[in-house]
């Protein structure tokens, strides 16, 4: 039964809500807000559309679902609440599967700075959002400069006798071994606090105070200590801060659309300072204005992200955020925060489309060089893992659409074979890897990338074989001589033959370029899982050594490696330890060790 556009509009309220366009087979096309569901659902099913894109939407429409909501706010909400999880062919869709990183300070007697993603802890302050992991710890390294805290874990600080080398540069007061007071240190998080806070006028107004105190009292040494602060204060504030905004949280969100690429870029000042930026390119905004990627990017951002006082937009937009001032500025300091972000996401395109033009050389020569057809495009590559046979860890990478696809990639933890057996490892990766495929109907690679030679690619297209996928391609990307880039040796399978690329060949190095990914994949899972094994399973093994007890023994020693370093009268005082319990702990960690 066709769809009724009339009969349907008819029906419907005139209250703000939520639409949802369905296909024939109930597959999302499209979700949007409306402040009045009538109006707006029938302004789609005018005689003229704006856009070819919405005119080819509304021609496959089946169906059409809609929520009212109490409000136009709560609109936006339960749209991205849709948009995410539905992924409609027709939204703008902007993909970030990152959460953002913080600074913490920490509630601890002596907080230590640190680097925070995830969940946060109601003891701790936190400080961000940031752009990047580099912007957090450049401004960890900007504080230990300025103010000298500590970074190090709890476990390490509870657990010194001397200072470390931080202190030794000027980098840290050693409040784990007593050379500051409590309440100078107290004083020392104070005054980052303020910096974060972008009262940096604050901090140097104390700290003058403080040097001239001292100076005055001819504490010469303390006094210079002080001026350097000054000083260095000063130069981060020449060069980091914005010029009349200091104290405030803003994001600047520029939209540049340059042929068939669109670009998002989210500028960030915190506390008046600007830490960083980052670009987005949205999928599914062909035929898009600027106005409409930058309204699809805030309501999927602040989806999950804390939303700052102040969004600057390069276009006017509709809607609002609670707590939040939206403004598009035509002229002043604002609108030269603009024009940066607007400089950041032209030169993100320029950087894409080369990036694109040398993925899609590198991809052509490949084919060419493998005899792949015309539109392979899809490489899975498989890498072990392990030390010795220990902890063995799989790892697959997915090249697809001309980039490393990181949320497709998978590790496999390698169990039930014998320890150092690559090929026993190789055949449970992919047999694990590709009965799941085949199962639920998943995407097949064209190309199979093993980092191995004619025994690992022999077991592979065997396995390949067994799953009925034949006409997958199986390379192997053999070391070279003396291991050396550029001398790999390529294994083909099904030609029973051997190709050595030149060292400069594009194809080679788009081959490089995943397989190096793999083994970095690879390795960090297999030393993961080792690090885990070390640090518990020893422990695990010995009677009497529950949970609380093993979570006691490596926080009063740091680690394994510590607790293994200690004496018997060190480790019957930890509490709960008895004096027999710490001759078997110990006996048990040196006999593992001499095994």
């Amino acid at each position: 039964m066709a769809f009724d556009p009339k009969g349907f509009i008819a029906g419907l309220p005139s209250l703000p809500g939520v639409y949802r366009m369905l296909g024939n087979d109930g597959e999302a096309l499209y979700v949007g807000k409306a402040r009045d569901l009538k109006k707006r659902v029938a302004s789609y099913f005018q005689k003229t559309q704006p856009s070819p894109r919405i005119q080819m939407m509304v021609s496959q429409v089946a169906s059409i679902e809609v929520t009212a909501t109490r409000s136009e706010g709560e609109a936006l909400l339960l749209e991205n609440n849709f948009i995410k999880s539905l992924a409609p062919r027709y939204n703008i869709l902007f993909r970030d599967d990152k959460s953002y990183p913080y600074l913490a300070i920490t509630g601890h007697r002596f907080p230590r700075l640190g680097f925070h993603r995830g969940a946060k802890d109601r003891q701790n302050r936190y400080f961000g959002p940031f752009p990047h992991a580099y912007a957090v710890r450049e401004s960890i390294q900007l504080l230990q400069r300025v103010f000298r805290l500590r970074t190090c874990e709890d476990t390490v600080f509870d657990n010194r006798s001397r200072p470390c080398l931080l202190h030794q540069i000027q980098r840290c007061t050693a409040p784990c071994t007593g050379r500051i007071s409590a309440e100078a240190y107290a004083e020392d998080v104070r005054n980052a606090v303020l910096f974060l806070e972008g009262r940096e006028d604050d901090v140097v107004g104390k700290l003058t105070s403080k040097m001239n105190e001292a100076s005055e009292t001819r504490r010469y040494e303390e006094a210079a200590v002080h001026r350097d602060q000054i000083r260095t204060l000063a130069r981060i504030q020449a060069r980091q801060y914005v010029e009349s905004n200091r104290g405030v949280d803003a994001d600047v969100v520029a939209c540049v659309i340059e042929g068939d690429i669109a670009c998002v870029n989210l500028v960030m000042i915190r506390g008046g300072r600007h830490v960083g930026d980052r670009s987005f390119f949205p999928s599914n905004a062909e035929g898009a204005d600027e106005a409409e990627v930058i309204a699809a990017f805030l309501g999927q951002h602040y989806l999950e992200q804390p939303v700052p006082a102040l969004i600057v937009v390069g276009q006017a937009i509709e809607g609002s955020f609670e707590n939040a001032e939206i403004i598009h500025p035509s002229h002043g300091e604002r609108r030269v925060w603009l024009d940066m972000a607007r400089k950041n996401a032209l030169l993100a395109i320029g950087q894409r489309v080369r990036d694109r033009a040398t993925q899609e050389g590198r991809l052509q020569a490949l084919r060419e060089a493998l005899g792949l057809p015309e539109g392979a495009g899809r490489i899975e590559c498989f890498d072990i893992s392990h030390t010795m046979g220990e902890a063995t860890v799989a790892s697959c990478v997915v090249y697809d659409r001309q980039q490393m696809q990181k949320s497709e990639y998978r590790r496999f933890n390698i169990r039930d074979i014998t320890p150092g057996d690559d090929y026993a490892a190789m055949r449970q990766a992919l047999s694990r890897r590709y009965e799941r495929v085949t199962a639920t109907g998943g995407v097949v690679p064209d190309l199979v990338l093993i980092d191995g030679g004619k025994g690992q690619v022999g077991i592979a297209s065997a396995v390949l074989r067994d799953m009925g996928l034949h006409q997958v391609c199986v390379v192997g990307v053999a070391k070279g001589p003396e291991r050396r880039p550029g001398m790999e040796e390529l294994v083909i399978e099904q030609e029973a033959r051997t190709l050595q690329l030149a060292p400069t060949h594009p194809g080679l190095h788009l081959i490089q370029q995943i397989r190096d990914e793999a083994h970095r994949f690879a390795i960090t899972g297999h030393r993961a899982r080792r690090g885990k094994a070390r640090r518990t399973s020893r422990l695990q093994e010995i009677p009497g050594i529950g949970a609380k007890r093993r979570q006691a023994l490596l926080s009063a020693f740091g680690g394994m490696q510590q607790l293994q370093s200690a004496a018997v009268d060190e480790i019957a005082k930890v509490a709960g330890i008895s004096r027999p319990l710490a001759e078997r702990i110990y006996r048990h960690l040196h006999e593992s060790v001499a095994a």
